[in-house]
């Protein structure tokens, strides 16, 4: 997208970006409080963020062939009877390359979503942190809001998210729509506003990142190619334990970014039962104890308690140790490495447990 350094900003904590973004001109000062609308399911800092700044978030339902996206029918709806009661929403959150599903939005889903909201005056907010790990680039078509409504889109992405920096190196950058004539001003100028703010808290790249950052930002092959080769590995990884979840039983929409999978072990809810398992919660707690690492249950990407829902991460089916992980980064076929089959037999074997209702606390009957 053509972008100017006037137009971008970089901070270490992509949270105080989405704060004091657009949105908010003009509002602080007679006390309003501007209302945003997220996708259900939708990154597990949103929520959290959007209250702990004390405004009310509402959920709008994505479409069945992708998350991140509004429903754009459903986003009407959601708009219009908030407003029918009292409610005065002004910002939409959404993720293209979306974290959790790994699903990629169609570009007419996303042209559908952006014109519904920019219609009923709302500013949207595009998560594009994982725009650059998709698993297969050349046939993969990605279309940033930005593209289409320009005036009416703010960016934001974290470079370590996206793999353009190290995970320890702490940098979100957000690109702002073009400031025109009529908000040449720090109240009406949004990314001037932000800067105030960002200032005055301190919040700036530390010294030695920065350079490395704009570095990374002007996308060179020491940066760019490593880059798309893990995306790849995880690619391919992720299409691996996409077809064990499917194997069990359960559903999942095929992965297309980013380094996870969002599973819906609904259908095996009668094995989860024998297990003690009847919530996102308890599902959450029972596979971390089985399968020995973090699996974050949907009601962390708001979605509802109910619902058997859990995020799959592919960082551990890279390996235990640093040379298993570089070796799995560097091999044209991760999913066939000692390391990579382990973790994806013991995914398997769990899977299948569940799968099966006789069975109760891991053993077969």
């Amino acid at each position: 997208m053509p972008t100017d350094v006037f137009g971008v900003l970089a901070n270490p904590v992509r949270r105080r970006l989405l704060e004091r973004g657009p949105g908010r001109e003009g509002r602080e000062a007679d006390g309003e409080r501007e209302e945003h609308r997220a996708t259900r399911p939708c990154p597990a800092w949103w929520t959290p963020q959007i209250r702990l700044l004390g405004r009310p978030a509402y959920h709008v339902p994505t479409t069945p062939e992708a998350g991140g996206v509004p429903d754009p029918y459903a986003l009407l709806e959601t708009v219009r009877r908030i407003r029918a009661e009292g409610g005065d929403p002004r910002v939409l959150l959404l993720s293209v390359a979306d974290d959790p599903t790994a699903t990629v939005a169609p570009p007419e889903l996303v042209r559908e979503s952006c014109e519904a909201a920019v219609a009923e005056g709302l500013h949207v907010i595009s998560d594009e942190t994982w725009r650059d790990t998709l698993h297969h680039p050349r046939d993969t078509v990605l279309l940033s809001p930005a593209e289409m409504c320009p005036d009416d889109v703010t960016v934001l992405a974290d470079l370590a998210g996206g793999g353009l920096v190290p995970a320890s190196w702490p940098c979100a950058v957000a690109r702002f729509p073009p400031t025109g004539a009529a908000r040449a001003d720090r109240y009406g100028d949004p990314r001037a506003r932000a800067l105030d703010v960002l200032t005055a808290l301190g919040a700036v790249l530390p010294a030695p990142v920065a350079p490395a950052v704009a570095h990374a930002l002007d996308e060179p092959e020491d940066v760019l190619v490593p880059a798309l080769r893990a995306a790849g590995v995880h690619g391919r990884l992720a299409a691996a334990a996409h077809r064990a979840v499917l194997a069990a039983g359960a559903l999942a929409r095929p992965p297309r970014a980013g380094r996870h999978l969002y599973a819906d072990l609904g259908p095996l809810r009668a094995g989860l039962a024998a297990h003690g398992v009847t919530d996102s919660l308890e599902l959450e707690q029972h596979l971390t104890a089985r399968l020995g690492r973090p699996v974050p249950g949907g009601h962390r990407f708001g979605d509802e308690l109910g619902a058997l829902r859990v995020r799959l991460d592919t960082g551990p089916l890279l390996g235990a140790t640093p040379p298993e992980r570089a070796e799995t980064l560097a091999a044209r076929e991760p999913e066939r490495l000692p390391q990579a089959v382990r973790a994806l037999a013991a995914l398997t074997a769990v899977l299948d447990d569940l799968a099966d209702p006789t069975a109760q606390n891991g053993a077969r009957r």
